[in-house]
């Protein structure tokens, strides 16, 4: 085999590989010989088909067989001896490939940059700490009473916000019923955003037995296309006006959960709020290690992992998932390639910091992803976790972000931390709000 680097120009590289026909054309006869010890065919017996013959049947399915063998290897020796990295699967080009000849072919490939990671434990983040307050465990014990809530029917009840009523409706299009327009027997609390704006407001007032007409207009963004942005009316029957029986929150009420009783509810819901706060700190901490590494590190990235990251991100911005005109592609391009360019500098910043210090993402951790997928879908958990152990690539969509958090725990807990305490406001408030508060001051 010959290899001449032809190329080389930042991260690129180009090579010209050569092996001679007599290496290809010894492989395949070898290959034919093993092959001639297994096949079967008429009027001789097994192992004593004539080599001619077997290389007149397979000749051409063997020498192609060896000439993917001999580039897959070349490649990979290529890569090997000259220590590099690929970013992506290198491009082959064959130049020259026959019966006889010598095979010649072409690689083009961008390698991952050699960089020399930050120290981070001269980085200091500021971790935000927010105490739980007593206010914020009495607003989640009344939104699982109000989940709880019981609604009673109530004769001659005129229908007010926070009031269930029980329903029969038929909807117009046009004067056209249309699919999934129409139901019977629904429960609809009023105040409870469920059904289309306008909707809700125009059944208050309302009595069991009467008959409403409610004119509404669907959103723009509506979900069926043929229904968005026109106007309907709904024949409104209403069947019964029920009102919210009080939910007492004492210990029987703590039982409910499986609780002892209510200091332990309140107690079990303070844990719960306390680790909500910690994921948000956890956000704000993360996001200020990785703006603090973007600033320490200005590496050259590889333009084909660039250009990947820019289509991710154009296909995110674009309406229903297609892709966006040549021109509009230009744009997004232009305006959103710095944030590709720092996307993938810092997911090879991260990898390289988990690759020295050996993170690992086990095997359990990704079944647990799996599990938490499944339960996304219900009904449909089976084909989903079949879907995942048969999928590696799928698989790998699900252990990227668990290696990733690993890493940047890892590094945070490298990093000095100091700590502040916040109100629950700022620690919800996105840093990059802050930065405009900030100008604007």
């Amino acid at each position: 085999m010959n290899v001449t680097e032809t190329a080389s120009d930042g991260l690129k590289r180009e090579f010209l590989i050569s092996i001679g026909a007599a290496a290809i054309d010894a492989e395949v006869k070898a290959k034919l010989q093993d092959l001639s010890t297994k096949i079967r065919m008429p009027g001789f017996r097994p192992g004593k088909v004539p080599m001619s013959l077997v290389a007149k049947t397979h000749g051409d399915a063997a020498l192609g067989e060896v000439l993917q063998e001999k580039v897959n290897q070349s490649i990979q020796s290529t890569l090997t001896e000259r220590n590099l990295r690929p970013a992506t699967e290198p491009k082959v080009e064959v130049t020259k490939a026959g019966k006889g000849e010598d095979l010649e072919f072409k690689i083009a490939l961008e390698v991952l940059p050699e960089f020399e990671p930050a120290e981070v434990k001269d980085i200091t983040l500021e971790k935000l700490v927010t105490p739980v307050s007593d206010e914020e465990v009495e607003t989640m014990m009344k939104g699982f009473a109000d989940q709880r809530k019981n609604f009673v029917a109530e004769e001659g009840r005129v229908a007010k916000h926070g009031d269930q009523l029980t329903i029969n409706f038929v909807g117009r299009v046009d004067g056209e019923v249309f699919e999934g327009g129409s139901a019977d027997g629904v429960d609809l609390e009023l105040g409870s955003g469920r059904f289309i704006p306008g909707f809700e407001e125009q059944l208050l007032g309302a009595k069991a037995g009467d008959i409403v007409k409610v004119n509404v207009t669907f959103p723009a963004d509506y979900g069926a296309k043929e229904l968005a942005g026109k106007d309907a009316v709904f024949d409104v029957e209403v069947k019964e006006v029920k009102v919210a029986a009080e939910v007492v929150i004492d210990d029987e009420f703590a039982k409910g959960f499986g609780l002892d009783d209510l200091e332990a509810l309140k107690k079990a819901m303070r844990e719960q709020i306390e680790r909500q706060h910690g994921a948000l700190s956890r956000q704000r901490l993360k996001r200020d290690l990785l703006d603090a590494l973007a600033k320490l590190h200005d590496f050259a990235v590889p333009e084909s992992l660039v250009t990947i990251e820019i289509e991710q991100i154009t296909r995110q911005l674009s309406e229903d998932g297609e892709a966006p005109s040549d021109e509009k592609k230009a744009e997004l391009v232009a305006e959103y390639r710095p944030i590709a360019e720092r996307r993938v500098r810092l997911g090879l910043l991260l990898a390289e910091v988990g690759r020295r210090n050996n993170v690992q993402v086990k095997p359990e951790e990704v079944n647990r992803a799996i599990m938490e997928e499944a339960r996304r879908w219900p009904g449909q958990e089976r084909e989903v976790v079949e879907f995942f152990r048969k999928n590696e690539q799928a698989q790998a969509q699900l252990r990227a972000p668990i290696y990733e958090d690993k890493v940047v725990d890892l590094m945070i807990e490298l990093a000095q931390k100091t700590e502040r305490e916040v109100s629950l406001e700022e620690l919800r408030k996105d840093p990059d709000e802050e930065a405009t508060d900030s100008a604007a001051a």
